[in-house]
């Protein structure tokens, strides 16, 4: 077992990291209050319940976008800092700005002449994405929310995962939008979210003993943890002990990705992430972001005290 240097990340939080990331560290690591935590993610928030304000640091619009959205509910969910209120106001915007499909588009066009991702392109049309239809619909089942939203969602995204078995080949990282689009490894990422945590704990179970496997068969996982580029390992799907996808791989397999994780802390106390790094804003935003989410998975395996 390789241990990181807590300490050097704590330096490198505090000196780097966004507000919201310094109180999700206190809150997690510490003896931080859940308010503080919700008062960060509530500056995010827009008028129409949802968030944007490079929340989602790829995106640097103000106007409120899905993954912001997918943010917001995580970092509340990961900090126990749940705000009900905050959680209505999205659902609303989520429903008031569903595809004809239902779920959530992966971009929607109010990005317009603002700096993002290259990734982030509003799609004609306006399809569901499942990525982040299945990260939302994720956090909300786990938090045993109802809202309007979410059982067409969650539908949408059972028959997009129905699809998958017949579908081949990989994409970019872009939303699985047309059902007959191939999936890819965030797709699949967001797929086995879902599954995780989904009420339906029978079909989630028999779901994924078809569709677990993909990510092996159509090589969306990368199992030498040294690999470079924008690769995809197994901690990217099963993160935690008791993820469905740790039945995928061997104890040596997630062993040596945890102990490359653990290395992977840089010098100045921060991890790096592994894709492209476009602006230095969002460089860094996403460094510190990371960096308490690398200490997250590390002690949830047992690597921190």
């Amino acid at each position: 077992m390789n241990a990181p240097d807590f300490d050097a990340a704590a330096v490198y939080i505090a000196a780097n990291a966004r507000v919201i990331d310094r109180r999700r560290f206190q809150r997690l690591f510490g003896v931080g209050a859940a308010e503080p935590v919700r008062d960060a993610v509530a500056a995010y928030r827009n008028d129409d319940g949802g968030f944007g304000h490079a929340l989602e640091p790829d995106c640097r619009a103000p106007g409120s976008q899905s993954l912001a959205v997918e943010m917001a509910l995580r970092i509340m969910d990961e900090a126990d800092a749940w705000d009900e209120a905050l959680v209505r106001g999205a659902c609303d915007w989520l429903a008031a700005v569903a595809p004809a499909e239902g779920g959530v588009a992966f971009v929607e066009p109010t990005l317009a002449d603002w700096p993002r991702a290259p990734w982030w392109i509003a799609e004609e049309g306006h399809p569901a994405s499942v990525i982040a239809t299945a990260l939302i619909a994720g956090t909300l089942h786990a938090r045993g929310v109802s809202h309007p939203w979410l059982d067409p969602a969650t539908e949408l995204v059972w028959t997009r995962i129905d699809a998958l078995c017949s579908h081949g080949g990989t994409s970019p990282k872009a939303p699985l939008a047309p059902p007959a689009a191939d999936p890819g490894p965030y797709d699949m990422r967001a797929v086995f979210s879902f599954l995780q945590r989904v009420p339906d704990r029978d079909r989630a179970r028999e779901v994924f003993g078809r569709v677990g496997s993909l990510i092996l068969d159509r090589k969306l996982v990368t199992l030498d943890p040294e690999a470079p580029g924008e690769v995809h390992f197994p901690l990217d799907f099963a993160p935690e002990p008791d993820s469905l996808a740790r039945e995928l791989f061997d104890e040596a397999t997630i062993k040596a990705h945890l102990d490359h994780l653990a290395h992977a802390q840089l010098e100045d106390g921060g991890w790096m992430f592994n894709w492209l790094a476009w602006s230095p804003a969002a460089e860094r935003e996403w460094r510190g972001f990371l960096t308490v989410d690398a200490l997250r998975i590390l002690r949830a395996n047992g690597y921190l005290a």
